[in-house]
């Protein structure tokens, strides 16, 4: 059975098996995340230098209960929302990185090239060559919902095939990206 599909998959040239280009998409994202990042260091700010304590009140005096009275309270928020902020940003870095924007089956068939799109979704992504036997789809196309899960071996996470994008060859996707393989 391996050296019917080793056969069925040596193809004489490039074969482009899968594409999906979301650009637009992944720049509005990441305009988006940044925009958030700014928001939230500037809000960051604006509670490290407008939230300082007051002196408690006098004996006549009202207490105001919005007003802190130690610097706990201004340091907490201040590292939340610094927090919030880096961690939308770095949601918008990673998760264009792991989106393919195409698969490419190399000529001979035993290598496969894997396209990304850029952190931020703005330049050009990452370009990953790997063999083929270290490629793994989690879910057949069919199956999966919105998108097919690709595992490559040595890479902590996984790649996603977006369901709307075009498959050029179905059959020769499912024999070699598409297809289950144990690492």
């Amino acid at each position: 059975m391996a050296a019917r599909v080793a056969l069925e998959a040596a193809v004489p040239r490039d074969v482009v098996l899968f594409s999906h280009d979301r650009s637009r998409f992944f720049r509005l994202a990441g305009l988006f995340c940044a925009s958030q990042g700014l928001f939230w260091a500037y809000l960051a700010h604006l509670a490290f230098t407008v939230l300082r304590p007051q002196p408690g009140p006098g004996p006549d005096e009202p207490q105001d209960p919005l007003r802190p009275r130690d610097n706990k309270w201004r340091f907490g928020f201040t590292a939340s929302c610094l927090t919030i902020g880096s961690l939308t940003v770095a949601a918008g870095c990673l998760f264009p990185l792991r989106a393919v924007r195409r698969v490419t089956l190399l000529r001979g068939g035993s290598q496969v090239t894997l396209q990304t799109y850029g952190p931020l979704g703005w330049g050009r992504g990452a370009t990953l060559t790997v063999p083929l036997r270290d490629v793994s789809a989690r879910a057949h196309r069919a199956e999966a919902a919105a998108a097919v899960p690709v595992r490559v071996r040595g890479r902590p996470f996984f790649f996603l095939l977006d369901k709307r994008g075009v498959v050029g060859d179905p059959r020769l996707f499912d024999l070699t990206v598409g297809a289950y393989r144990k690492f």
